[in-house]
């Protein structure tokens, strides 16, 4: 089956195992393309709930943002049951969500994970200003290890939301860093990359044009 055969299908336990890591982030970019050009693939996704009410295949697993612009079946033009969609602010891991990734890679057969991080993220900026809210306090403490690791500007009166370029580099690193969680934190993962079953990337959305910058 070519690509272009994956792209329209529904996902089953055959196309699936025919997705290799490679082919399956050819498959994201080419959905990504698609959805900036405005050239969406007509799927019926009403057929697409029929097909899959007995089972799941998904291709990709996504670990991105809440935030409402940064859909992941949206931005990759995806149909049901061809990715599994992982979604908290800041789009960072702990212990379920390492969980819930063991489960896509390695019970249902994802063969790529990507940590989707996207332009002017409303909780990289709350890290930034060291924001105090309830339970958001503890959340983004989780991205604070990202603002530190940013060494510029140095100027404090800088360093905060007010300049976007230091937003979006703290929300670069942080995709950094939180792929490096998935490899310490989960020898499974780690294992399956290093055996080329699977292939952990990273990549930032520009909420600006539509477009996924992959960090190859």
């Amino acid at each position: 089956m070519n690509l272009a055969e994956l792209n329209t299908h529904t996902q089953t336990k055959e196309t699936q195992y025919e997705i290799s890591p490679i082919i399956a982030l050819k498959l994201l970019k080419e959905g990504n393309h698609r959805f900036f050009e405005n050239k969406r693939l007509d799927r019926s996704l009403l057929k697409q709930v029929d097909y899959t009410s007995n089972g799941q295949y998904p291709f990709a697993t996504i670990l991105s943002c809440i935030d409402s612009r940064v859909s992941s079946e949206l931005i990759f033009d995806q149909g049901i049951g061809d990715i599994f969609s992982i979604r908290i602010a800041g789009n960072f891991v702990n212990q379920d969500i390492l969980g819930s990734m063991e489960f896509a890679c390695k019970l249902a057969g994802t063969k790529v994970i990507v940590v989707l991080g996207h332009t002017s993220c409303g909780a990289v900026k709350g890290a930034c200003d060291n924001a105090k809210l309830g339970n958001l306090t503890a959340m983004l403490h989780k991205i604070i290890p990202a603002v530190n690791v940013v060494e510029e500007p140095v100027n404090r009166e800088q360093r905060n939301s007010s300049n976007i370029d230091f937003v979006n580099e703290v929300a670069k690193k942080n995709v950094y860093l939180n792929i490096d969680r998935i490899l310490a934190e989960s020898p499974i993962l780690a294992d399956m990359q290093k055996n080329g079953e699977i292939q952990i990337i990273g990549g930032m959305y520009d909420i600006s044009t539509g477009k996924v910058e992959f960090y190859d």
